[in-house]
């Protein structure tokens, strides 16, 4: 071979010997991380997560860069195919589906071990009954900027109905004043729809329920009339007073402690009830959130007012022994919150062997904790009974007796089913389908 040829060829050697190097390298590091997480037992992702089709997908690693949460390490690629190596931190961005020039992802729901149960809406967020729309948390998208998506484009897909803009009667109702309702006011308002909004607790949604200081996690996006809303990671009064300020700048009008109880099918459109109001519209959107009524243990004592169901302030738990159960976000952080008030003594009752459904920062944030003696953590354990000075919890061993004050069930909530079938929507429960 000529120098010449030499001069050309040696260079692009080394380029691809860097390339498989490189490649190779990043492939040992995606199957370490996903080992890791198999052996602490964080394998059930949160909320939607990529399906990859390992048929179709020819590991280009390009879900893999487009992913917002990379930088924790959630898809990586393993002998040439794309795998969500850390499932317990994806949060449902999508952004894998979009960047996938194959086709090879598909954003899925729940797991073959996890079921979650999920209104059935189609393309256009539409559910079963024509005329009714689900968007945002309800649907299955917890993150602020994807409800706020969705809040949108459902007013553009009800914009498309006939008799929108001609009858005498409202438009809209839209049912919430979270992300997805709000930015859904919004748009209805923007194209001079005739509308309501209903909230039945206060503007916010379930973020106005956030105890006080809590770290609130989204992403920029967009809102009708009033533009882009910044914010990466805020804290809950910050958010809240952003959403306040773009109802006033906006004028917008909020029905606030307005419960729906009911929504009548007529002819043309549908009757929506309150306890004292009823409206005739076209359309009716709903942006309420997953919770519902929070899951209680139905054990014995749980009637006694010292047990409640969210945190609104780890002040009051000043000087006393608190039990915190569930091993989501919402438990850990309520859990080191009260650690750090005066005079506290806090313990975390769990029924898994790990925080796998929790954010790696709240997980990181109880393990040193408990390390440094603020909490005690029981794993594999369930509450028994409920006393007036005390709790009784069981373990995979024995029975655990702790002195106590207050307890927090922190185990989600139960999904408003019966409020949806009597309105004629579809619930399905998804195993790791779209």
């Amino acid at each position: 071979m000529s120098p010449v040829i030499w001069l050309y060829a040696l260079p692009l050697f080394l380029i691809f010997l860097f390339y498989f190097w490189k490649r190779a390298s990043a492939q040992k590091s995606s199957q370490l991380v996903y080992e890791e997480a198999v052996a602490a037992g964080l394998t059930e992702p949160a909320s939607m997560h990529p399906l990859v089709n390992h048929s179709l997908c020819l590991g280009c690693a390009s879900c893999v860069k487009a992913c917002p949460e990379n930088d924790k390490n959630v898809l990586g690629v393993i002998k040439g195919k794309a795998h969500l190596i850390n499932p317990t931190h994806c949060i449902g961005h999508g952004a894998c589906k979009k960047a996938c020039p194959f086709d090879a992802i598909e954003l899925v729901f729940g797991t073959e071990k996890r079921g979650v149960d999920i209104p059935q809406v189609d393309e256009s967020f539409q559910s079963n009954v024509p005329g009714i729309f689900i968007a945002g948390e309800l649907g299955g998208m917890g993150l602020i900027r994807n409800a706020v998506r969705q809040g949108v484009q459902a007013v553009d897909s009800i914009r498309k109905l006939d008799g929108i803009g001609k009858a005498k009667e409202l438009d809209l109702v839209i049912i919430g004043a979270g992300p997805s309702g709000i930015a859904a006011s919004l748009a209805a308002k923007s194209h001079k729809l005739k509308f309501v909004t209903l909230e039945q607790d206060s503007l916010g949604g379930t973020i106005s329920h956030y105890p006080r200081g809590k770290i609130v996690m989204t992403a920029p996006a967009e809102l009708p009339i009033v533009g882009k809303m910044q914010f990466k990671e805020t804290t809950k009064e910050t958010l809240m007073a952003f959403w306040n300020d773009v109802v006033e700048k906006s004028a917008l009008e909020i029905n606030d402690r307005a419960r729906v109880e009911s929504i009548e099918t007529v002819s043309n459109g549908f009757i929506v009830k309150t306890h004292n109001e009823e409206y005739k519209c076209r359309a009716v959107l709903l942006a309420i959130g997953r919770r519902g009524t929070p899951r209680k243990l139905g054990v014995p004592g749980e009637e006694q007012s010292k047990v409640v169901y969210r945190l609104i302030d780890p002040e009051q738990y000043r000087h006393q022994h608190v039990l915190i159960v569930g091993g989501g976000d919402s438990a850990l952080e309520a859990a080191v919150s009260i650690s750090e008030e005066e005079g506290t003594s806090v313990t975390i009752s769990y029924r898994s062997e790990a925080f796998s459904r929790a954010k790696e920062k709240n997980r990181k944030k109880i393990e040193d904790a408990e390390k440094s003696g603020q909490l005690q953590v029981i794993m594999k354990s369930t509450v028994k009974q409920i006393d007036a000075n005390q709790v009784i919890i069981n373990t995979d061993n024995d029975e655990v007796c702790l002195k106590n004050d207050a307890i927090i069930v922190c185990a989600g909530g139960i999904l408003p089913t019966q409020f949806l079938k009597s309105s004629g929507i579809e619930v399905v429960t998804k195993f790791g389908t779209a």
